[in-house]
């Protein structure tokens, strides 16, 4: 850290109760946003409150210092970033602040999605709906002035806003909304605000005529400030002059907006085109008939979402070239149903546009068809090779009845410059999402970026629209404003004097001296070199035109830990492209559980790819990988996997944090309670010799407390007791450990720690049946444990160490015809993917082809007719939990499936993300408190009377389960066998009634 960061970093910390942070890998951190830029600021502070934020903007007025507010850093135009102070809103400031009737105040940092699921519970929400409600904040809609698909509907945030709180310039705090022109006569309660509002009025007024002839003649524009409706009736909107400003005139602290009644029924049609164009007309007519959003996707599109989800692949004709998913909503279902209708007679039987349609008023298919428009366009991060689609042009918007020509100009200029593109459209108000494929890595695809943009705004310009519906100038288009507004531009300068004199306000955006050119400030794609040390391959450097050598850390080559393909990493960790999606709270998806009760950017997945892509362009010095700041990132990382499943790029993050923290390994070793955690095998067969003290020990307050005090166990933490004799000891006494001789089925079970020294009891019940359903069993006996809590802390040499031992062993046996059972989904898991990544070896991929989850094999018995039904009732009521590595498996919920065969037992699913013990994660003291608060929602499902016993596969899920009820939880094989009455003593498992469990 330099001088001057040093400096603002001790001066505010002295001034403000938030945190600030001017450390090279926390800033590195909110260097990029979702957009193509990326600027390294000079600090981040992250405000408690409004007194907070007036500190840090006086003192960046006394020292003219940059500020540039941040919500999730979901902004495709660059508009968060910049060389100044970043404040980050989203970290402490995301309360909603009160309800009426029809308004809600909230302040900055409050979650779009969030806020709509508060106001559901009263029958109301926020109508606007950005693309990325799901974490884009209050703030930022604001900033942005945001939309979405349902803009017919309810229009933008401007529509929607009373009333801010924000604060100036110069640290003065200010309510601002609509006032009464006649009171800056000196009867204005607030001097400052009243000389605002004086000066505001005379510019309005007198250039009332510029501002009306270069409107745009779109229905949306979010080029510039919103002059044109603020004054009327005598009035100044300054809190709708404000909205759209993209923090360049004052900071929002707190907001007033309006709410919409939820409506009661709605109702999707899905349009099939064979010609774009056809769609587009299509598009014009049903404004015509009142509906609340219509969307048209292209074939690229669809395409896509066909290959990505077989039910697509139904759902959408291949001659499709074009779809609009248009919805409607009203009061009565009937009169939606006839709207729908309406539509498909108008636009498919009578004017013979569309070739097919698809249409639905309930509820699940209708969340389906929404998924097409939000979900498909992220994933265009997922297709092959280095070129990407770029939204430095994304946001064009031309007048409805433009939009059929403009497409035709649209490919036209994409022909000339030989450019491939996707395209999404809210086709009902003319806005366009317009994606080119290009690759930053080659300087010709950059010198490409300026030209295309230019030739486009010049077909946008010419048809009287704008270069910025919705998501704002930022770096992408404030090069191009003064191109769109002509002499209105310099209007858009006086009033940024007016609220902005020192020009500290996000400088660079909307109106600037220097504007910066498209390409400047690009993020860098080039990788240093690097060395495997399994494959000894070193990859090439890649050349870009965005590379600035002055700002690159020079080093020596990285020595990589796991197993990459040349390039791999660099590649990996340059797919993430910042959209944020991985910030989410939303309780239908698990990403990141860490995040969710801690939601912080270094908690997010896409922080740890921004700072290994970082690393490997040499943006952030490769010496910080054994630095502890960059670990306590990695740190937050517990290998669950989510988001790797549900990230639209399918960036494999935890690859990355295991590299990352090997590094950290390789040269400072591990920390002692570490250590511990990777030797868990021969704590545990210690303990197992031990059992009688040991299981006391547990159970001793003060032994625990030493336990906590010497290797790092939370002594609050309820822990399974030791079993008085292994698994692998009984399986050796009944034979088990011999090789089959039987034809047939024949399996090899990896036992793990779990079974074999803790719960025996599992074990059995596989076996028994496994023989049961006449599958041979075979105890390997010189296995391992699989070393996965190894390979999640980085013990990268210790992991690889059981590794070989293990594929030697599982491969030889796969050869002579076993397939490979294990109950811990961590254990599936670490044989299926984790293996290959530390091995460079034919025999590890072998293994991980032929390995399943005890209940997937099973499951998979079922489906082909082989798995015996002769199954007794069990008159019980059990809540599943399925533990994130099955998920991570990709094998749906095999074990749920098998509980649902067992006569009279009732399987409530209990769906409330990540039980929060992520394995050894919820075993350290230090982490005790966090992993019950992730876990809190599975604890407090558990406690409803209606369910008896919990289940689940996963051995540390079921400690979590346990932790806060008193309800036993119990692995679904168990429940398997007692149904087929192989081992009656489960049967002494206690129901939450005090019962046993009733078989009959």
């Amino acid at each position: 850290m330099d001088q001057e960061r040093e400096r603002v970093q001790a001066d505010l910390r002295g001034l403000i109760a938030g945190e600030v942070r001017c450390d090279d890998v926390f800033l590195q951190m909110y260097a990029s946003d979702a957009s193509i830029y990326e600027i390294k600021p000079l600090g981040v502070v992250r405000p408690r409150n409004t007194a907070d934020v007036v500190a840090t903007m006086r003192y960046a007025a006394e020292n003219d210092l940059p500020i540039h507010a941040r919500g999730a850093g979901t902004g495709l135009a660059g508009e968060s970033l910049g060389t100044g102070l970043i404040l980050d809103f989203s970290y402490s400031m995301r309360r909603i602040v009160g309800q009426d009737i029809n308004t809600v105040r909230v302040q900055p940092g409050v979650v779009h999605a969030q806020l709509n699921r508060f106001l559901a519970a009263s029958g109301r929400l926020f109508g606007p709906d950005p693309a990325t409600r799901s974490v884009t904040t209050m703030g930022s809609v604001l900033a942005i002035d945001g939309a979405g698909s349902h803009w017919l509907r309810y229009g933008s945030a401007s529509r929607h806003i009373v009333s801010m709180q924000v604060v100036l310039a110069d640290g003065e705090v200010m309510e601002v909304g609509r006032h009464p022109i006649a009171e800056t006569g000196g009867q204005e309660t607030n001097p400052r605000r009243g000389e605002l509002i004086r000066r505001l009025a005379e510019v309005i007024t007198r250039h009332e005529a510029l501002i009306e002839v270069h409107r745009p003649k779109s229905h949306v524009n979010r080029s510039g400030y919103r002059l044109h409706d603020v004054l009327r009736d005598g009035h100044l909107d300054l809190a709708k002059l404000l909205v759209g400003s993209e923090g360049t005139l004052a900071l929002i602290t707190e907001a007033t907006v309006k709410t919409e009644p939820l409506p009661k029924f709605r109702g999707v049609v899905l349009l099939f085109f064979d010609r774009l164009e056809s769609a587009a007309q299509g598009a014009l007519l049903v404004t015509e008939l009142g509906v609340s959003s219509c969307d048209l996707m292209d074939r690229r599109l669809l395409t896509i979402a066909r290959e990505a989800d077989v039910r697509y692949e139904l759902l959408i004709p291949k001659a499709a070239e074009a779809m609009l998913l248009i919805e409607c909503d009203g009061d009565d279902l009937g009169e939606v149903r006839a709207r729908l209708e309406q539509i498909v007679v108008r636009l498919q039987r009578r004017k013979r546009l569309a070739f097919d349609s698809r249409t639905t008023v309930e509820q699940d298919e209708r969340d389906f068809y929404w998924r097409l428009a939000r979900r498909v366009i992220p994933t265009l991060y997922r297709l092959k090779g280095s070129s990407r689609a770029l939204p430095f042009v994304e946001d064009m918007a031309v007048a409805p009845d433009k939009l059929p020509d403009f497409l035709v100009r649209l490919q036209n200029v994409m022909k000339t410059h030989q450019v491939t593109a996707s395209l999404f459209a809210h086709a009902g108000h003319g806005q366009l999402h317009v994606r080119p494929f290009l690759d930053l890595a080659k300087a010709d695809d950059i010198r490409k970026m300026q030209d295309l943009a230019c030739d486009l705004y010049h077909q946008v310009l010419e048809v009287g629209g704008t270069i910025s519906g919705e998501h704002g100038d930022g770096l992408s288009r404030t090069w191009f404003v003064r191109q769109q507004h002509g002499p209105l531009y310099d209007v858009f300068r006086e009033v940024k004097r007016i609220f902005d004199p020192q020009n500290i306000l996000n400088p660079g955006k909307v109106v600037a001296d220097m504007p910066q050119p498209l390409t400047k400030n690009l993020r860098l794609v080039v990788a240093v070199p690097a060395v495997s040390r399994q494959t000894g391959v070193q990859p090439v450097a890649v050349d870009t035109a965005a590379a600035e050598s002055s700002t690159l850390v020079s080093s020596g080559p990285i020595e990589l830990q796991l197993v990459w393909k040349q390039e791999d990493i660099a590649f990996t960790a340059r797919t993430c492209n910042g959209c944020g999606r991985c910030r989410t709270q939303s309780p239908g998806e698990r990403m990141c559980p860490i995040f969710r009760f801690a939601p912080a950017e270094e908690a997010s997945p896409r922080a740890k790819a921004n700072l290994m892509r970082a690393i490997l362009t040499g943006r952030l010095d490769p010496t910080e990988l054994a630095g502890d700041t960059l670990k306590s990132v990695a740190d937050l990382c517990v290998n669950c996997h989510q988001c790797r499943l549900e990230c639209p790029a399918n960036v494999d993050i935890p690859k990355l944090m295991i590299e990352c923290k090997a590094q950290y390994v390789a040269t400072n070793g591990l920390r002692p309670d570490d250590w511990c955690m990777t030797r868990l095998d021969l704590i545990s067969a210690w303990g197992s010799r031990l059992h009688p003290l040991t299981n006391w020990a547990i159970g001793n307050r003060v032994m625990r407390w030493l336990i906590e005090k010497s290797i790092g166990i939370a002594q609050g933490r309820k822990l399974p007791r030791f079993a008085a004799r292994s698994f692998m000891r009984r399986a050796h006494r009944r034979r088990l450990t011999r090789p089959t001789r039987r034809t047939g089925r024949k399996v090899l079970f990896f036992v793990d720690i779990y079974p074999n020294w803790y719960d025996v009891s599992l074990a059995d019940a596989l076996v028994a049946v496994l023989e049961h359903n006449g599958v041979a069993v075979y105890v390997h006996p010189d296995q391992l444990h699989s070393g996965m809590a190894a390979l999640s802390m980085g013990a990268v040499d210790r992991a690889r160490a059981l590794a070989q031992k293990n594929v030697a062993i599982l491969a030889e046996a796969v050869r002579q015809g076993y397939h490979i059972v294990t109950t811990e989904p961590s254990a599936a898991l670490c044989l299926t993917h984790e293996y290959p990544n530390l091995l460079d070896d034919e025999d590890a991929q072998l293994v991980a082809d032929n390995t399943s989850e005890a209940c997937t094999y099973l499951w998979r018995m079922h489906q082909s007719g082989k798995l015996e039904l002769d199954l007794k009732p069990i008159n019980e009521t059990v809540g599943y939990h399925l533990p994130c590595h099955v998920k991570a498996l990709e094998v749906g919920t095999p074990g749920e499936n098998l509980l649902r065969l067992i006569p009279g037992l009732s399987v409530q699913r209990v769906e409330k993300g990540c039980s929060g013990m992520a394995g050894t994660f919820g075993l350290k003291r230090e982490n005790y408190r966090s992993s019950l608060r992730a876990g809190w929602g599975l604890i407090s499902a558990l406690r409803d009377p209606s369910i008896h016993v919990g289940t689940t596969e996963c051995s540390t899920c079921k400690m979590q389960m346990e932790q806060g009820t008193t309800k036993p939880t119990v692995h679904p094989l168990k429940l398997l066998a007692l149904s087929y009455g192989l081992m009656p003593e489960l049967s002494t498992l206690l129901s939450a009634r005090g019962q046993e469990l009733i078989v009959t």
